[in-house]
């Protein structure tokens, strides 16, 4: 544990991109396989035994170091919200032990004392915790708490992470980014596997890393010459990878999830190309006509693992390819983009089935003609256009410059807001995640939550607004007094049963406070049904 507590001090001081990245190659060099297979999963994200691993929970916690510290339950309440942070309350609450427990690695106290008590009866889980209260400490005790907690929060994505790894294997950063796709468990077999510059079993089935598009901030004239651009229908489905190798198939979405049984008309489409290939693109339900259905259309088949007769006879999927990353065994990323597009018409124009279609091509003989084209999405139900620079390489991640999101104007509504909850990261001591609401009649509906568009200055106003106007608790959220009314962008509205207000908005953020308008004046319900496609 101390090798590793160390490493996330270092982290947790670290601002630096690069002082990070150098600390986690020194520890990735350095650790035991069987530590850094478990770094290597907690920083990426991971929690210690999934979600079906009780070990501690928050209320638990905050009882046992009440008990321990002889704290009084309301000051560790009040402790919690001035500090922010769990894992660091618990940690300051409680003296360092006289005598320090034995330097036991990261892999021993996860394999050995706490998944053995996961789901446990609560008086076992407890003994377990505070025996390590007890024994470690603060920088270890605080480390042991955030493994507790679920969460690092310590200013390192998956990306960096990877980076650090490639660096300290020698290993090319996008294997490393492709190998870590999907399922994988934090073992040293995984982590060799991972690190291996030889061709693994699994590479076979991997995706490679998605190419993430950037929005579309400055006037798209500043492109330079249209001609340059390969111009698409910005579509609203799920992003995913078809991939056939030697007879072999398997979808996978952006999010890391293999879809397989979840689509069989694509993966039969998919199984009957006729080379070998791997085709990024999106999936979208879409019934015969002239537009996709709306999200919500799609949302029940991907609950679905084995969808019935019914599903597939109401909601039919399509994919509308827009890239061509591997063909024949080649890897064709490097290639330019407008080589990729070439193959990719020609291999889907021999294939010839509809449930597999290239993502059409936008005409527009300047940027004036393609800003009016896309006025004119949501009518299509699209998002806006997607701008590709035709000389440009597949790369991985979000790289600004080749890539563009040239989103149409969000639908805005004035909502209430009603509930806040703590933020992460850097805003964790702060309520910057709220629920807004409706007028419906006399009551006010919740239909949206957001987490973004203030600055800080606001966000401090804010906070202490809620702080003083807290009405009722739920756990980490605070009822307040309505009052503030806020203008809220989203993409669109679906109806959704499974919505106390009947409908569910897509990607709501926040626009403005409107510290002008009385929450008397706040949009009505129907206003977004009439919204609602």
């Amino acid at each position: 544990m101390r090798r590793f507590a160390e490493l996330f001090t270092r982290l947790d001081r670290s601002t630096g991109t690069g002082d990070k990245r150098a600390a986690l190659v020194d520890y990735f060099r350095d650790a035991p396989p069987e530590d850094a297979a478990w770094a290597l999963w907690l920083l990426s994200g991971e929690k210690i035994g999934g979600a079906k691993a009780r070990i501690a929970g928050s209320a638990e916690l905050r009882a046992w170091v009440a008990e321990e510290s002889g704290t009084p339950a309301w000051l560790v309440d009040d402790s919690y919200d001035a500090v922010g942070d769990l894992a660091e309350t618990l940690a300051l609450l409680l003296d360092d032990p006289h005598e320090i427990a034995d330097d036991a690695p990261l892999h021993a106290w996860i394999e050995h004392r706490v998944l053995p008590v996961a789901n446990a009866d609560a008086e076992i889980r407890r003994a377990m915790v505070v025996q390590a209260w007890r024994t470690l400490p603060f920088a270890q005790r605080f480390v042991f708490n955030k493994l507790l907690t679920g969460s690092l929060r310590v200013g390192v994505s998956r990306g960096l992470v990877q980076q650090a790894i490639a660096e300290a294997s020698g290993v090319d950063i996008a294997l490393i980014a492709q190998r870590m796709l999907g399922a994988w468990s934090p073992t040293p077999e995984f982590l060799q596997r991972l690190t291996s510059r030889e061709a693994q079993p699994g590479d076979a089935a991997s995706p490679y890393p998605f190419f993430l598009a950037s929005p579309l901030e400055a006037e798209a004239k500043t492109l330079g010459a249209i001609d340059d651009w390969l111009l698409e229908w910005k579509w609203d489905g799920i992003r995913l990878q078809l991939i056939r190798r030697s007879g072999d198939i398997a979808l996978w979405s952006r999010g890391e999830e293999r879809l397989d049984g979840r689509f069989p008309e694509i993966e039969a489409a998919l199984a009957t190309l006729p080379r070998d290939a791997v085709v990024d693109g999106e999936l979208l339900a879409w019934r015969d006509g002239e537009q996709p259905m709306p999200f919500t259309a799609l949302q029940t088949r991907i609950q679905r693992r084995k969808p019935g007769p019914k599903t597939l006879a109401d909601t039919p999927v399509r994919v509308l390819a827009y890239d061509l990353l591997e063909l024949d065994g080649e890897d064709l990323r490097a290639r330019l983009l407008a080589e990729r597009r070439a193959l990719l018409e020609e291999l889907l124009e021999a294939h010839g089935d509809p449930r597999i279609a290239v993502s059409p091509r936008i005409e527009a003989a300047s940027w004036r003609d393609a800003a009016a084209l896309r006025e004119g999405s949501r009518a299509r139900g699209v998002e806006g256009l997607m701008l590709k620079r035709l000389a440009a390489p597949y790369q991985h991640g979000r790289k600004r410059g080749d890539w563009w999101k040239w989103k149409i104007d969000p639908l805005t509504i004035d909502a209430v807001l009603i509930y806040a909850q703590a933020g992460h990261g850097r805003r964790s001591t702060l309520y910057t995640d709220y629920t807004f609401a409706v007028w419906d009649g006399d009551a006010l509906v919740p239909v949206a939550k957001a987490y973004s568009g203030l600055d800080d200055k606001d966000i401090l106003k804010l906070d202490s607004w809620i702080r003083g106007h807290t009405t009722e608790r739920f756990g980490p959220v605070r009822a307040v007094k309505p009052h503030h009314v806020f203008e809220l962008g989203f993409e669109a509205v679906n109806r959704s049963a499974r919505h106390k207000s009947g409908i569910a908005v897509r990607f709501p953020r926040i626009l403005r406070w409107r510290q002008d308008k009385p929450m008397q004046d706040a949009d009505r319900l129907d206003t977004l049904q009439a919204l609602a496609q």
